[in-house]
């Protein structure tokens, strides 16, 4: 995995995890957006409290339906680091309604991961250093090692599957189309939150 060294980054990192949320947090903050119609971010939009709205309900299902196997959980028991999982996200992004709870999954399975999540718009200067072909994508996991307070990885803004599809289809197509958009909604509904799972493990090294 690539080190990545750079005192800005750290200060952004250090002044995001002081605000940031933990995922029991995080999904309560989502619960009452919806509970007052709104979202977070800086686009009030009723798209996006619509959005809100529907991976509200999306969340809640996969943190009741995402299973690890026992394969997977064997894999994730050959790591022996300490590292911090530090998530920017928001509550109208659907990537994130499918990716972050698979994320929050496997956190709760190693004493090792501490899992963090702040809002992209809040966190505007962290966000840019992180960008995803120039693109402020998420969610976007940073992996923080606690011993070293390096930054050793980065993930997302999806699986890697996923983003192989979204690359072919805008080779194809120039535009991702509102249909496409559907069918990538349906790959993750099938995928049951699997290939985050890969991902997340490989990222670990394990």
């Amino acid at each position: 995995m690539e080190v990545i060294q750079n005192k800005p980054i750290f200060d952004s990192v250090n002044s995001s995890l002081s605000k940031s949320l933990t995922y029991p947090n995080y999904r309560e903050l989502v619960k009452i957006l919806v509970e007052n119609n709104s979202t977070s971010g800086l686009d009030k939009t009723e798209a996006n409290i619509n959005y809100t709205m529907l991976n509200n309900k999306r969340m809640k299902r996969w943190d009741k339906t995402i299973k690890v196997s026992d394969e997977a959980k064997r894999r994730l028991a050959n790591f022996s680091g300490q590292v911090t999982w530090l998530v920017i996200t928001e509550s109208w992004c659907g990537d994130a309604a499918h990716v972050v709870p698979a994320i929050n999954k496997i956190a709760e399975l190693h004493n090792g991961i501490d899992l963090k999540l702040v809002l992209r718009d809040e966190n505007e200067v962290l966000m840019n250093q992180f960008l995803t072909n120039g693109a402020r994508a998420i969610p976007k996991l940073i992996m923080i090692d606690k011993a070293t307070k390096e930054i050793v990885s980065t993930f997302g803004p999806r699986p890697s599957i996923a983003t192989k599809l979204v690359q072919d289809y805008k080779v194809e197509h120039g535009v991702l189309t509102p249909e496409f958009k559907e069918d990538l909604q349906r790959w993750y509904n099938a995928d049951k939150g699997q290939a985050t799972i890969e991902d997340l493990l490989q990222l670990l090294g394990v």
